[in-house]
C-alpha cells in the first residue's frame, strides 16, 4: 500500500542548476532555498542535503520546529522565517531550548515588532536577527517609522555595541498577485515588486550608511517572489546592499515534469448497478468497476487550499465543483487509461476508492496511476530518485 514520488534525477538536477544560476546572475547572491513545511512533498532532510549538493551556504524554514530537520544535514546558516514573538508561549520555549544546543550560532531569527527585538536585546546570551519590513501583504513586519526608531533606539544601539545582538539585514515577503505601482520609480521600474522592494531598500542604506560605533546592521537586503528582471533592477538600484533572495516553489517544484506522483491499485471490483460500496453505502452505475488506489487524506488526497477566485471564470468552476461536491460526487486526482477518475466516495486515510465504467481494459493489482497532487499537501510513503 503505497503511494510515492518519482524523481527524474537528470531533469530536475538540471532544472535546479537552471534556477540557481539565473538568481544569481540577478541578484548579484547565491539564493536561500527554502525548505519549509512538508518539504514541498520531497522532505525537508532530501531538499536540505540537495541545498548542500548545490552550495547553499544558507536555507530557510518555516517555524523554529523544523530546524532540527534539517540541522544534521545542512553546513551554514539558518533563518527562520516565522517572527520570533514571546507572545507565542509554545515557541518561545522551543526558542529557549535551540538557544541551548551546539548550533545555536547558525540560526538567524527574524523579527518583526520592536516588542520582540526589546525582548531579545534583555535576553542572555547573544542572538543574530532579521528585522522584517511590512511589506503589501500587511502580514508581518515594522512600519517605517517603527524601523527608524528601532534603529535609533539606544538600547539597542548598546545591545548591537555589546554584541548581545546582531542585526544580519532587513528582510522583506512580497504577494505573489502584482499590482501596478502608485508612484512610477526614479529608475523607471514598472513593476510594483521592484518599487516596493527600492523604497524599503533605501530606507535600510539611509539608515544604516550613517551607523557609527561597533557592529552596525549588516548591509543586506532579503526579498522573496521576485522575478529575474526584477531582481536585477534591484540590484542595480541598491548597488551598496547585498541582495539575498529566498526561493522555494520556483527552485523545487518549477519543472514538474520532472515528478511523478503515483498511487499503486490495491483491488479490482467489477459490480452490479446498485451495489452499496464503502463507508458512505455509494450506490454503483451501469458496468461499474470500483477501484481500490492507495493514497488518502493522510497523503493529503482530497485536500486543497481555498481557491483565490480572483476572476469571473474562478468564480464559475468554483460554484460548478461546489454544486458537484453538493450532489455527491467529487473528481479524484488520479489518472486511469488517460482518463481523470471520479472519486465513489470522500477518499479514506490512506486509499482512494474510484468508479471506472464500460472500460475495455482494466488495471491490475499493482499497476501504478498517475496523481496529480498539491505538493506542499501531499506526504509521500516513498520519494526516490530515477
Amino acid at each position: 500500500m503505497s503511494f510515492t514520488l518519482q524523481i527524474n534525477g537528470e531533469k530536475w538536477r538540471t532544472h535546479l542548476r537552471a534556477v540557481v544560476n539565473a538568481l544569481t546572475s540577478a541578484s548579484g547572491s547565491s539564493p536561500v532555498p527554502v525548505i519549509k513545511g512538508n518539504g514541498y512533498g520531497l522532505g525537508q532532510e532530501f531538499l536540505g542535503a540537495t541545498a548542500m549538493d548545490l552550495g547553499a551556504d544558507t536555507i530557510a524554514v518555516g517555524t523554529v520546529f523544523e530546524i532540527e530537520s534539517v540541522v544534521g544535514v545542512t553546513e551554514g546558516d539558518i533563518v527562520v522565517l516565522q517572527p520570533f514573538d514571546p507572545r507565542d508561549a509554545v515557541a518561545a520555549k522551543k526558542w529557549w531550548e535551540i538557544g541551548e544546543k551546539f548550533y545555536s550560532g547558525r540560526i538567524i531569527r527574524t523579527v518583526a515588532s520592536l516588542e520582540a527585538l526589546t525582548e531579545l536585546v534583555n535576553g542572555a546570551g547573544s542572538v543574530r536577527v532579521i528585522l522584517e519590513a511590512r511589506s503589501s501583504m500587511v502580514r508581518f513586519g515594522f512600519t517605517e517609522s517603527e524601523l527608524i526608531g528601532a534603529l535609533n533606539n539606544p538600547e539597542i544601539r548598546a545591545a548591537l555595541a555589546t554584541g548581545r545582538i546582531f542585526i544580519e539585514g532587513m528582510t522583506i515577503h512580497l504577494p505573489i498577485d502584482r499590482s501596478k505601482p502608485s508612484e512610477p520609480s526614479e529608475s523607471g521600474a514598472a513593476d510594483s515588486h521592484a518599487v516596493e522592494v527600492m523604497r524599503w531598500a533605501g530606507l535600510w542604506e539611509k539608515e544604516t550608511a550613517v551607523w557609527e560605533g561597533h557592529s552596525p546592521p549588516a548591509p543586506v537586503i532579503w526579498v522573496s517572489h521576485c522575478t529575474d528582471a526584477e531582481l536585477a533592477t534591484i540590484r542595480q538600484s541598491v548597488s551598496e546592499l547585498i541582495v539575498r533572495v529566498r526561493v522555494g516553489t520556483r527552485l523545487w517544484l518549477g519543472d514538474r515534469s520532472a515528478l511523478s506522483a503515483t498511487g499503486t491499485v490495491l483491488a479490482v471490483h467489477p459490480v452490479s448497478e446498485g451495489v452499496k460500496v464503502g463507508y458512505r453505502q455509494r450506490s454503483a452505475g451501469k458496468n461499474a468497476t470500483l477501484i481500490v488506489v492507495s493514497g488518502g487524506t493522510a497523503n493529503g488526497i482530497g485536500l486543497s487550499a481555498p481557491s483565490p477566485t480572483t476572476s469571473l471564470r474562478q468564480r464559475v468552476t468554483s460554484l460548478g465543483v461546489g454544486a458537484l461536491d453538493a450532489a455527491g460526487k467529487a473528481m479524484s486526482p488520479f489518472n486511469i487509461g488517460g482518463k481523470q477518475r471520479w472519486f465513489a466516495e470522500p477518499p479514506h486515510q490512506h486509499v482512494s476508492m474510484l468508479w471506472l465504467n464500460n472500460e475495455s481494459v482494466l488495471p491490475r493489482v499493482g499497476d501504478q496511476v498517475s496523481a496529480e497532487v498539491r505538493f506542499t499537501t501531499s506526504r509521500f510513503d516513498s520519494v526516490f530518485v530515477v
